[in-house]
């Protein structure tokens, strides 16, 4: 393996200049950075991050975990961690738990044990009461979802108010018989009560046979879908609170052989690739996914530099966009 020495007797000059040129420090003549740079790349060299956290007593890997890292919010809002981590000098571990909380508590202790500097999180709901605790080891941001009862930075949507948007906007074009699919999830909730406050501002009462709650993954709100249009009067309009139930919702519409937004309209929450592509394209809420990872790594990053600093909650707005799935109900 190559050492920093190796690279110092490449270059010609001392362990302390390699390390300072590594380091973007000061005091190193521009070609003498070339002359060091140029032997990094000839060697091969790769610093060793591990022990220079050690000598440091700082570490430079920050964690993020998810809860489904095949849910393209997750996915956008790791590339922004991601970026913004990188651009701070810090590397980034992910993992991602599947929604089980013992998955999480095993990552959790491998982020402890390997100490890294602190984690950004989308929390189960089972392990609420961990990160509650002042005293937890770990500086934590949580996004997507809040923490009760607990006082810690976090990146929220404001999910209540969004949901009443979408769900306001199908009543306002003409659409009463409203379906739901959520999540035991506190977002899925939340949504659910925007839902739930827009239909009552019309005086419209949602059907029990028509309101879902499962688990937020594709397969989900395919089967739950179905039981749906198999009742004896189906909803006109569907509204699901995340984009992998959207997902599972039109697969079983199209096995249905039923038409959007004709038959049925379909609504759902996060921008996707294939929400714009399908025809007609899909109506829903996008969230600020980059602005989500990115304020979440800036924040925690102020955590890790400051461990006493006032707590932080930053709660942002999603953009309705209306596309086709949506369009006036065409009354027969």
């Amino acid at each position: 393996m190559v050492s920093i020495k190796d690279v110092a007797e490449a270059a010609g000059v001392s362990t302390a200049t390699v390390s300072r040129v590594l380091t973007n420090g000061l005091h190193v003549r521009p070609e003498v950075r070339e002359r060091v740079l140029a032997a990094v790349e000839r060697l091969g060299y790769r610093p060793n991050l591990v022990a220079r956290s050690l000598r440091s007593q700082q570490s430079t890997t920050i964690g993020l975990i998810v809860s489904d890292i095949r849910n393209p919010f997750f996915t956008s809002i790791s590339r922004a961690v991601e970026d913004t981590a990188y651009e701070q000098g810090y590397s980034l571990m992910l993992c991602n738990t599947d929604e089980n909380p013992e998955k999480e508590t095993i990552y959790l202790h491998l982020m402890q044990d390997a100490g890294i500097a602190g984690v950004i999180i989308s929390p189960t709901r089972q392990n609420d009461a961990l990160f509650a605790n002042p005293n937890y080891p770990l500086p934590i941001v949580v996004i997507d979802r809040p923490i009760v009862n607990g006082d810690v930075d976090a990146v929220l949507l404001d999910n209540v108010a969004a949901a009443y948007r979408l769900t306001m906007h199908l009543i306002e074009q003409g659409y009463q018989s409203i379906g739901i699919l959520s999540s035991e999830m506190s977002t899925g909730k939340e949504r659910q009560e925007g839902y739930e406050k827009a239909m009552r501002t019309h005086g419209l009462v949602p059907r029990t046979e028509h309101m879902k709650l499962v688990a937020p993954k594709m397969e989900a709100g395919y089967e739950a879908t179905l039981k749906i249009l198999d009742t004896v009067e189906p909803p006109d309009a569907l509204f699901t609170v995340n984009s992998l139930l959207a997902a599972g919702a039109l697969q079983a519409i199209r096995e249905r052989s039923l038409t959007i937004p004709d038959d049925i309209a379909l609504v759902t929450f996060d921008e996707t690739t294939w929400a714009s592509l399908v025809q007609p394209a899909i109506t829903l809420i996008a969230q600020p996914t980059y602005e989500i990872g990115k304020t979440a790594t800036e924040l925690l990053l102020q955590r890790i530099a400051d461990p006493a600093r006032p707590t932080r909650h930053v709660i942002l707005t999603g953009q309705l966009l209306v596309r086709g799935s949506s369009a006036p109900r065409q009354r027969t």
